[in-house]
């Protein structure tokens, strides 16, 4: 009777600390936003992106929606860039939004193809959103990991990119760019409703209107709550271009592969009330690398954060 109670109690040990080393090694794991799937010289965007979707719904995966946010724009380092944004759930996705407070904001997955000319050559990029990465920075209960594991069965994943050392999991879950700089937890309140279903339908009719040069990408509610994620393409109003996907990665997204993933933009309806992250966490996390001052920095996009924060506030307000 002796021996029989203590090797349960050993056995139950030695699995204490093997789940403590595994949560430390995962905690210590630096990750990066985006997950380059795999990449083509020449071919056609068009019919790359038809193929992606075909591969994502043969692996449980929704599409949402998409839009090709430009189309041969001349980037700051002379290349020429068009891409497509695919939206993308599944169930797994929809638990891991349902079971965490503003979860709506992960729902979707953004997958990427991104065409780029350089000096006359042409190469294509198939990216995606990094699931474990957005989890931590939207601080999901979930890392996402059954996600970024369908993700690379469907497409691929040769590697992760978009930082160069990568962040740690506390990293991501406290993120601030620098010191007075918005938490995940600084989202801006856009608009008030009666109702949920009121806040809905005023901002569906709000981007249907295109009111401050945004459009509707993509509408998913988040299974068994009152939250509703909108994907916003933003072109800017008529006469300022500052909040215009375009004029930000243009100047933003120098490096390659290329982080098309940031885009599109997002609004949360929950309960009552429309939301937005603030716009410089909200470029920051996707460009944790991104310097303050010089070219291609934030000082480059300086006027964009405010003119996010309008535009989203006009379309929020229907």
């Amino acid at each position: 009777m002796r021996t029989a109670s203590v090797v349960p109690k050993s056995i139950a040990i030695t699995t204490l600390l093997l789940l403590a080393g595994a949560g430390h090694a995962w905690a210590a794991q630096r990750l990066k936003p985006f997950v380059l799937a795999y990449t083509t010289n020449g071919g056609s965007i068009s019919k790359t992106a038809a193929n992606v979707e075909k591969k994502l719904k043969a692996n449980g995966f929704s599409i949402v929606g998409s839009y090709r946010p430009y189309t041969n724009a001349k980037f700051s380092g002379g290349e020429t860039v068009s891409a497509d944004v695919i939206g993308v759930t599944n169930n797994a996705l929809g638990q891991a939004a349902a079971a965490t407070k503003f979860g709506g904001y992960a729902i979707v997955q953004r997958v990427t193809v991104t065409k780029v000319v350089t000096n006359g050559s042409t190469q294509i990029q198939v990216a995606y959103t990094n699931p474990p990465y957005m989890a931590n920075a939207y601080r999901l209960k979930s890392n996402l990991t059954s996600v970024a594991s369908a993700l690379k069965t469907a497409l691929g994943a040769e590697r992760t990119y978009g930082s160069k050392r990568g962040l740690t999991v506390s990293d991501l879950r406290h993120y601030h760019y620098k010191f007075l700089m918005p938490y995940f937890t600084d989202a801006h309140v856009l608009h008030r409703y009666h109702s949920y279903q009121q806040a809905v339908s005023a901002v569906e009719a709000g981007l249907a209107a295109h009111k401050g040069g945004t459009t509707q990408v993509w509408e998913v509610a988040v299974p068994g709550k009152q939250e509703t994620l909108f994907g916003v393409g933003l072109s800017g109003p008529a006469g300022n271009s500052c909040s215009g996907d375009r004029h930000i990665m243009s100047r933003i997204d120098f490096q390659n592969p290329k982080s098309t993933g940031h885009l599109p933009y997002e609004m949360v309806v929950a309960g009552k009330k429309v939301y937005a992250l603030g716009a410089k966490f909200r470029i920051a996390i996707n460009f944790p690398d991104l310097s303050m001052m010089g070219s291609n920095s934030f000082l480059s996009i300086m006027c964009a954060p405010g003119s996010i924060e309008k535009a989203l506030k006009a379309a929020a307000r229907g």
